[in-house]
């Protein structure tokens, strides 16, 4: 029996898919909220835990948190922000204030609710880890894309205040900054792109599951290049 809980959100994604079977290959239990029910994407398993919950809705956002938080013998300890999505457009005096806010709810939303939720539980159950996935784009941003740019640096921009809040109830947040991750979607978007210089989902989710567990217990706002050879 798993004796400790994450939630990974986004977990029916390219990344997401890899980063669930990380944990479930751990031992650990996983609570994958997904916006509407779908076919089963990731590995077979007890300790897999599928539910529908919009996580861009307070409501939503407390109804994954408390499933992930309903086992008293496997504590919620960690908490993965995957969640997101990315859309480009003209420069920033082409691009209208509605495209620019829709990335800040598709992609800093959910991460915020999810997080203000889960904290509460992670204080109560002795600590526990925030792994939050911006982009490299939130340090080097290239054109053509404001709004997914800013959303992404003020992901990050959370998560380190995060871990200076929270650091002295043994809670600790982390950001990983992927920049093109090996994917079918990614692929089929650029298909005379030099693939073999992306990074696999694989070695991305071995870095998140490090920074979730107590291998990584000194490590708290730190930055993580997983940008491969891209």
């Amino acid at each position: 029996m798993a004796e400790r809980s994450v939630l990974v959100t986004g977990g029916s994604g390219g990344l997401g898919g890899a980063v669930v079977a990380a944990f479930v290959e751990a031992g650990w239990r996983v609570v994958v909220p997904e916006r509407t029910a779908r076919p089963s994407s990731g590995p077979a398993a007890d300790e897999l835990v599928r539910l529908v919950a919009d996580l861009s809705e307070p409501e939503g956002a407390a109804r994954a948190v408390e499933a992930a938080a309903g086992a008293p013998a496997a504590p919620l300890r960690a908490v993965v922000n995957l969640a997101g999505g990315y859309a480009s457009g003209g420069l920033v005096h082409e691009t209208p204030i509605a495209d620019f806010e829709r990335m800040f709810t598709v992609n800093l939303r959910p991460t915020y609710l999810v997080t203000q939720a889960a904290l509460p539980h992670l204080v109560a159950a002795g600590g526990g880890a925030v792994v939050c996935v911006a982009a490299r784009a939130a340090v080097a941003p290239f054109a053509g894309a404001a709004g997914y740019v800013t959303a992404k640096a003020a992901v990050l921009a959370l998560a380190n205040t995060v871990a200076v809040e929270y650091r002295s109830r043994n809670v600790r947040c982390n950001t990983v900054l992927p920049s093109v991750i090996d994917t079918p979607a990614n692929r089929a978007a650029q298909p005379d792109a030099d693939h073999s210089r992306w990074v696999a989902p694989a070695e991305i989710a071995s870095v998140i599951r490090f920074l979730a567990s107590a291998e990584s217990a000194p490590t708290s706002g730190a930055t993580v290049p997983v940008y491969g050879r891209a």
